[in-house]
């Protein structure tokens, strides 16, 4: 059985998706944008923009009803992996003891121009 998930605490899909789908325990949350969920504001700064994403990755785990500690896979697209020890500085803010599998890949380009994406995959115990 799928569940949609949907939460105002995070930016709406901007195509044909769900923010997440919950399957036999598994949410699978779609990718997510540096995008404020109040203003709709397309973040550049790298370190707010990074900051930015993860909560929204978060809100969604949250609204599927799990915590950040059910995340077990992130992926993450970036635009620029230069900016890759910023990007570790604030993902350990979120992450320092729980620590889910990860990829980081450097992409060309992304929706809306943005200039990282995070996906991830969380197992949520309640569902």
């Amino acid at each position: 059985m799928l569940r949609v998930v949907k939460t105002d605490k995070a930016p709406a899909a901007i195509g044909p998706y769900s923010q997440g789908i919950l399957s036999n325990g598994f949410l699978f949350v779609s990718g997510q944008l540096p995008l404020n969920p109040i203003t709709g504001e397309l973040l550049d700064d790298f370190q707010s923009a990074t900051e930015q994403t993860i909560k929204n990755v978060i809100s969604v785990v949250e609204a599927a009803g799990g915590k950040i500690e059910d995340i077990v896979k992130v992926t993450v697209y970036i635009r620029d992996m230069q900016k890759f020890s910023i990007f570790n500085e604030v993902y350990s803010k979120f992450f320092s003891e729980h620590k889910p599998a990860r990829a980081v890949v450097e992409v060309s380009n992304l929706p809306k121009n943005a200039i990282l994406e995070i996906e991830a995959i969380a197992r949520i115990s309640n569902s």
